[in-house]
């Protein structure tokens, strides 16, 4: 029987099941629903269970990402028993002809509250650790980072997910670049998959910050505020190519710091949706109104 090894992520709703063989290589594989399933009998017996939201195929890992309606700990071992089981049976993973071919990149750009960094959106899954690259001394992890940089118009440079935000400086307008970088990245991940290597991210205080371990360390205020962010914020932040974290909560002042990334650092706009969205949100949720929500930059 092929032994599953399950791997926690830095996003607490994603674990992974890790194979000793590959699936695939040089391919990924995302499913966001049953009726995507087609190329995949294991992603479609997966989506039978009611609290998976998405499956990721890659390399020699299925990634799941859940809904809110569990606990990892409470099904993970569940699941990659039955993940073994299939295996053995016979069951195909990815079907053979889907292997061969190639998915097509496409990438659209979405302007950002930000006016200074456009959002680029790719088919395809890049990351599943955030990356936030202030200048090309900071690429280490990303490569395609470290090529943007050569772009004398790129300032910064922040991967999530399946998009990358840019930042530019003031020296060109984006009617006259986003072409040209869209073009850049669609050529860039039709030749590689190699986006980030989550191995070389250095363990900064903000990765440090998403480990279960910190989590677990906080106190039950700090708990909720995290979780409230995560569910409420995080994904707005998130269609606007930025990225918050919590960063601390200082029960005698009831201070608490969040670190804002890729759009939302720097943004015109942050301030007014931290005091005016984030803050309210908070004392609402947590019944204390006298929260108070600060910014740090990424």
């Amino acid at each position: 029987m092929s032994k599953i090894s399950i791997k926690v992520t830095n996003n607490t709703s994603i674990v992974k099941f890790e194979l000793e063989d590959y699936i695939t290589k040089n391919q990924n594989f995302e499913f966001k629903n049953i009726d995507e399933t087609e190329n995949s009998p294991l992603a479609k017996q997966l989506f039978y269970l009611p609290f998976v939201k998405s499956v990721y195929i890659s390399g020699n890992f299925i990634a799941i990402e859940k809904f809110s309606i569990v606990e990892w700990e409470d099904v993970q071992d569940d699941v990659a028993q039955q993940i073994e089981e299939f295996i053995e049976k016979g069951g195909k993973i990815i079907l053979e002809e889907t292997i061969t071919k190639k998915n097509p990149i496409t990438i659209y750009a979405e302007s950002t509250p930000n006016p200074a960094v456009t959002k680029f959106v790719a088919n395809k899954k890049l990351t599943n650790t955030a990356v936030e690259c202030k200048n090309i001394d900071q690429t280490k992890a990303s490569p395609l980072a470290k090529d943007l940089f050569s772009f004398p118009f790129v300032k910064e440079v922040f991967i999530d997910e399946n998009y990358i935000s840019i930042t530019k400086y003031d020296i060109a307008e984006w009617s006259e670049i986003t072409l040209e970088l869209r073009t850049f990245l669609k050529q860039y991940l039709e030749q590689t998959d190699l986006v980030v290597d989550e191995s070389l991210i250095e363990k900064t205080d903000n990765f440090k910050i998403k480990q279960d371990a910190f989590f677990d360390n906080l106190d039950v205020t700090s708990q909720e505020i995290i979780n409230i962010l995560e569910e409420y914020v995080k994904p707005a932040v998130q269609s606007d190519g930025g990225n918050i974290t919590f960063n601390s909560y200082d029960e005698t002042t009831n201070v608490v710091k969040v670190t804002l990334q890729g759009a939302c650092s720097g943004c015109p706009s942050s301030t007014f949706t931290l005091k005016n969205g984030i803050e309210n949100m908070l004392r609402d949720m947590l019944k204390n109104n006298t929260i108070i929500v600060e910014a740090m930059n990424g």
